[in-house]
């Protein structure tokens, strides 16, 4: 612009170009929460083609507050539906031998074992519910060290030997367990099964056993059987 323009004609223009209002931001939401729909507002090409009298004089705020969507929450309940997943998640593979399976509901779990007093086993699933869901940082916190000294409370002592996982969210934790002056060998599985439930399935047999432990794991888990 030429300095000798009069400041008359520097007012006009700037009252006849006001800026046009930008594109509200897009907040970076959490996982498993639908994103807010951002509001619409005016092209700045259609802005520009209003008349004189009716283009915006003042952009229009950008700090307007996101509201984000609350999850939706279920009963901790188990249903019947939880049960029968849980009973039918191994199949036929411990209805042969001498297995011998019990289970328990309780607030929020769903609890299948089966033992096998012959190779000497231990076989456990646990369907665990979490009414408003879950991400990995949960799971993170979820499987730590005050976990594993629940899980393995009953034996003499247990050492974590390693881990590993998937793309599809599929977890396995290794361990070797005494109980009795006895080791085992112990698989413990994590499987990300719907939005408010995971399934852990953990299997323990002796350390003598490697063949049978490699059976059941790729019976179960091919894609997953082993951290090696």
């Amino acid at each position: 612009m030429k300095k000798i323009l009069l400041s008359s004609v520097i007012l006009f223009l700037v009252c006849a170009c006001g800026p046009s209002a930008p594109a509200s931001p897009t907040a970076d939401l959490p996982d498993l929460i639908p994103p807010t729909p951002t509001q619409v507002t005016p092209d700045s090409t259609e802005a520009s083609n209003l008349p004189l009298e009716q283009t915006p004089l003042v952009a229009a705020p950008t700090d307007q507050p996101v509201t984000l969507a609350t999850p939706v929450c279920i009963d901790s309940a188990p249903m019947q539906a939880d049960i029968d997943r849980a009973l039918a998640f191994s199949g036929k593979l411990f209805e042969t031998g001498d297995w011998e399976r019990t289970y328990t509901v309780t607030n929020d779990v769903v609890q299948v074992s089966w033992y096998s007093a012959l190779i000497p086993a231990i076989v456990n699933l646990e369907l665990h519910i979490f009414p408003c869901g879950y991400e990995e940082p949960d799971l993170n916190t979820f499987f730590n060290t005050d976990g594993w000294n629940i899980i393995f409370g009953n034996y003499q002592s247990y050492q974590y030997v390693t881990e590993c996982r998937n793309n599809n969210g599929l977890r396995l934790y290794e361990f070797i367990a005494v109980d009795q002056g006895v080791e085992y060998n112990v698989r413990y599985w994590s499987v990300n099964d719907t939005n408010n439930r995971i399934i852990t399935f953990m299997i323990v047999l002796p350390i003598q056993s490697p063949d049978l432990m490699e059976q059941y794991s790729y019976s179960l888990f091919p894609a997953l059987q082993s951290c090696e």
